[in-house]
């Protein structure tokens, strides 16, 4: 345990000390002495961030229900935090024991976006564990990594001891058991690799080559160890209704990102944007029954005490039965004022009668994503939801009595044009003349229109992982266009850093070069790159130039349909013949139908059967 003197001493010196001590309603703690096997759960972003994870809930609870297993969690520390740790000689440590990161058995991260990287580095760094596998002794932590970003693990391959690809509700306790036995056989760490190597879904870099071509694309990756697998395919869960779900959750005594019970319907997607990954790459869907929701929420509420339940997945509005599982919940709980709230809105799948239900308890702002300004865009897209589709959800909302609108869109997709760009503004405007058409006495309260932009980042395992993204230029120019005629105080226009948005693009089509990249802007002093007020873009620059690696090959880069890619060796479940379809039909305007409609022929259905793919 860390020296608790001068623990109590460092926390009268940060903002938010809370965010340290642990000691929540609903927390584990076990003594860890007793235990066979220590895992520590890291999010690599602040505590408010990382407690807002739906993922960590239930891997941390379903752990700690093992005996003779323990699961306890850590964050990345605050700038002023890890000032004082520093200063102290402090490590890194899990909140639960305050046992230092360092003498657990697994420490493991889970990756939900790139710009996380560098904290992932820094963690390893505070904890004393050191960065680079390869370095690591017997009496280190493996170093794990899972989430949606290891679906192209490469930019951490040589950091993080072994990757688990998709759910990890099953393999997580298959890992530990596994550990269990390796414990009492007195075998090396290599040895323990090569034995999870065998689970579906894991993947060890290290027992992998890759070579290059002379302009710099995939020559080819080849296994290093006998047995090493050439694909690692993913893991999926295929009941929902038997998977584990925590019964209870961790209440913060601080405001986090999400203060509420996430409620998780089903997952997947069938309608098949084609600039998500998480639409392709948790195919197929799989819902979860009325009944066990039900269940669930009634656990929840008793055990947390949250006066808001949000119905959480990729497209809420698609669960087949929401109609009547919103109005179930609204009669459980209305006399209690426990609202419910759905994340996102699609607009074609909006309900009246589910809004209706819905301010049952309270009324908050609607959120909407068109995603593009103009409908030949949005067909490129794949979208699938037209004008009307915003006009009809937007009356009905003004009609109930909603005056605050957000609507989503991403500027840089594919074929992008500048009629596009103010298809934004003229959406924006259209909505607020909607409002301003109704009667005097049928407007209700101040009516605000957000419109969010966000630059489009090329991900890996969509139809568009072979485009180019926009220039740093090309995207502040756009910004500027939107910008300069958008004129109304009605309407505020917000957007996001597009030198933030083109590292995001290099890491996520990135390959293992870019590790020394990683570990070289880090040593400049790069965390919390996702913030703001932290990032630093300069020396990230600096750090490209010194390790002589090109960001733009990564990012700016249109790929040729035959180039090996880094991701190429994961198995989704999704074909890339599937992928090359979709991205030709996006070039020539084509829609593809929501597969919930008739088989669409991703290949999902070959590796799997079950949800709507039976």
């Amino acid at each position: 345990m860390i020296d608790i003197e001068k623990f109590n001493k460092i926390l009268k010196r940060v903002e938010k000390p809370a965010r340290y001590i642990g000691l929540e309603k609903n927390s584990v703690k076990k003594n860890l002495k007793d235990m066979e096997v220590k895992f520590a759960f890291a999010f690599p972003d602040i505590y408010e961030v990382g407690m807002s994870h739906l993922g960590l809930h239930i891997l941390y609870n379903l752990i700690n229900e093992e005996e003779g297993v323990v699961c306890e969690r850590v964050f990345a520390p605050w700038v002023d935090m890890e000032k004082e740790m520093i200063r102290e000689g402090i490590p890194l440590f899990t909140l639960e024991s305050r046992e230092p990161v360092k003498n657990f058995d697994f420490l493991g991260f889970t990756l939900q976006y790139e710009m996380s990287y560098t904290n992932v580095i820094n963690m390893l760094h505070l904890s004393g564990i050191p960065i680079l596998s390869k370095e690591r002794g017997l009496e280190d932590p493996f170093v794990i990594a899972g989430g949606p970003c290891v679906y192209n693990p490469e930019p951490l391959a040589d950091i993080i001891d072994f990757f688990v690809i998709g759910e990890g509700e099953e393999v997580t306790l298959e890992i530990l058991n596994r550990y269990k036995d390796f414990k009492k056989s007195g075998k090396d760490k290599q040895d323990f690799l090569k034995e999870v190597s065998k689970l579906e879904g894991i993947y060890v870099p290290s027992f992998y080559q890759v070579s290059y071509n002379e302009d710099g694309t995939i020559k080819n990756m080849m296994p290093l160890i006998k047995g090493a697998p050439k694909t690692i395919k993913k893991r999926i869960i295929k009941d929902l209704n038997k998977a584990y779900f925590p019964e209870k959750l961790i209440v913060p005594y601080i405001e986090i990102v999400h203060d509420r019970i996430p409620l998780e319907i089903f997952r997947g997607c069938t309608r098949g944007c084609r600039f998500c990954q998480a639409g392709i790459i948790y195919r197929p869907v799989r819902e979860k029954s009325i009944l066990k929701l039900l269940e669930l929420a009634d656990n929840l509420v008793k055990n947390t005490g949250y006066e808001d339940i949000s119905l959480t997945s990729l497209s809420s509005c698609d669960y087949s039965q929401l109609k009547l599982l919103v109005s179930e919940l609204i009669n459980r709980y209305e006399e209690k004022k426990v609202g419910i709230s759905l994340p996102s809105l699609r607009l074609d799948s909006f309900s009246l009668d589910i809004l209706k239900e819905i301010e049952k308890v309270r009324k908050t702002g609607l959120t909407f994503a068109p995603e593009a300004g103009s409908q030949r865009l949005r067909d490129v897209i794949n979208k699938g939801v037209t004008e009307d589709d915003l006009t009809t959800a937007v009356s009905y909302a003004f009609k109930e009595g909603w005056s605050s609108i957000k609507l989503y869109f991403m500027i840089g997709l594919p074929t992008e044009t500048d009629e596009d760009i103010l298809g934004i503004k003229d959406l924006g405007y259209k909505v607020k003349d909607m409002f301003f058409s109704q009667p005097k006495d049928k407007r209700k309260g101040n009516l605000k229109i957000t419109l969010s932009t966000s630059c489009f980042v090329p991900k890996p395992f969509t139809p568009f992982q072979w485009v180019g993204q926009d220039s740093i230029d090309e995207f502040n120019r756009k910004i500027n266009l939107l910008k300069d005629n958008i004129k109304d105080r009605k309407i505020t226009f917000n957007y996001h850093d597009p030198k933030l948005s083109y590292l995001e693009a290099v890491l996520a089509r990135g390959d293992r070069r870019l590790g020394k990249t990683l570990i070289k802007a880090w040593e400049k002093g790069c965390k919390f790159d996702g913030w703001s007020e932290l990032f630093d873009y300069d020396k990230w620059i600096e750090a490209f130039y010194e390790t002589k690696v090109q960001g733009d090959f990564y990012a700016l880069r249109e790929r040729d349909l035959e180039e090996i890619l880094p991701w190429d060796f994961i198995d989704s479940g999704v074909s890339k013949e599937y992928l090359v379809k979709e991205y030709k039909k996006a070039k020539a305007q084509e829609l593809t139908r929501d597969c919930r409609l008739g088989c669409t022929g991703c290949g999902i259905n070959k590796s799997f059967s079950g949800g709507v793919c039976n």
